[in-house]
């Protein structure tokens, strides 16, 4: 009797696909009134503007390339205003970095004006409200990357309003890391109300206290990191309480090259006593759900209308976990593509969560596809 492929088609009934294309590998995709932008993984491809008023039937309204030497793989949106991160590539030593503004009120000539310029490698990933953006830059005088608030109330004129950084990334102020190279950098501030959770790569992660933007105060540390393998990937805070408790969820980011030891962990965070974080529960698909390939958490979908949040699990493709009962993160429903051209698995890398129930899931190497949940 013929079987058929828990991992491809055990939840069908549930996230279903609606509309794909073939697109360069992305790193982040975010939708705003029936546009999707996407940040590519790998030049020359910088960013594109997909048309998606209708699911079924993506158009790419245009792409923006970016120069030798640079990758722009991450995007904000709000209203007419873009924001792309340059970093360099592949250890390229001469390009300049920063974050990118555009006017992007003609989708289909979007119009740069302004470049923030930093130092070093660049701007890895960053958060955008509509006015600041929390962004992770590499500065001179620091090691590693560390976290800086831009004002952007003039688009055309970003302005710093604020930066942190872990003592010891400071080597221009005779700060000394106790930790290895760039172990300890920021990866990816978010915000809720006057706080910034951030993680900090193998330096776990920090609440930041930013009522006075211009002087961000740690209010707590917590890393994992030994004895965990994998570093802090994003940190999300729950926007409302869940079982009386303040919750905060946790992302690693799968690195092939740590195997065989664990794959990266989903972490729920009890925040409620915020300068004491207390990890609850962890999660991991079910057993028998590995495939080959890179597999592990990564990145769960910021945009959040339920308990229910999908993540993005790379070579295990997009994951619906369930967090009501925080103590016991339950899996609800999967969806796996098929690989893109070239692709022996999926690398699933991000995905946005629409108010309606639909899912825009980009891979890293190839492809965009439309989802519909039921969940």
């Amino acid at each position: 009797m013929a079987t058929t492929n828990p991992l491809k088609f055990g939840t069908r009934k549930k996230i279903k696909k609606v509309g794909r294309m073939d697109l360069p590998g992305g790193g982040l995709v975010a939708v705003e009134k029936g546009y999707a932008y996407v940040g590519h993984m790998d030049p020359p491809y910088g960013t594109s503007i997909i048309d998606v008023h209708d699911p079924r039937h993506p158009r790419l309204v245009s792409q923006l390339n970016v120069p030798e030497g640079i990758h722009s793989h991450k995007v904000r949106v709000s209203g007419d205003i873009m924001l792309v991160n340059y970093e360099r590539y592949q250890g390229n030593q001469e390009a300049q970095g920063g974050l990118k503004i555009f006017d992007i009120s003609k989708k289909a000539a979007p119009r740069e004006i302004a470049f923030f310029k930093t130092g070093g490698r660049g701007v890895h990933r960053f958060t955008f409200d509509g006015r600041y953006a929390y962004i992770s830059p590499e500065m001179e005088g620091y090691v590693g990357n560390i976290v800086m608030i831009l004002d952007l109330k003039d688009p055309a004129k970003p302005e710093e309003v604020g930066r942190w950084w872990v003592p010891g990334q400071w080597i221009g102020g005779g700060e000394t890391p106790t930790w290895e190279g760039r172990a300890h950098r920021c990866h990816h501030p978010m915000r809720k109300g006057d706080r910034l959770y951030v993680s900090y790569w193998h330096g776990g992660l920090v609440i930041l206290d930013i009522s006075d933007m211009s002087r961000p105060k740690m209010i707590s540390h917590l890393d994992w990191s030994p004895p965990y393998p994998a570093p802090t990937h994003t940190t999300l805070p729950i926007p409302w309480k869940i079982m009386g408790r303040d919750i905060l969820v946790v992302t690693d980011e799968e690195a092939q090259k740590l195997q065989p030891k664990p794959q990266a962990f989903f972490w729920v965070v009890d925040i409620t006593e915020e300068s004491r974080p207390t990890p609850i529960s962890t999660f991991m698909p079910p057993d028998g759900a590995k495939p080959a390939g890179r597999f592990g958490a990564h990145q769960p979908a910021e945009q959040l209308h339920g308990n229910t949040l999908y993540v993005t699990w790379f070579s295990g493709g997009l994951r619906a976990i369930d967090i009501s009962d925080p103590y016991r993160p339950t899996e609800v429903g999967f969806y796996v593509p098929l690989p893109g051209k070239g692709q022996k698995t999926v690398e699933s890398n991000d995905v946005f969560h629409r108010k309606d129930g639909m899912l825009f899931l980009i891979d890293r190497l190839d492809g965009l596809e439309i989802l519909e949940s039921e969940i």
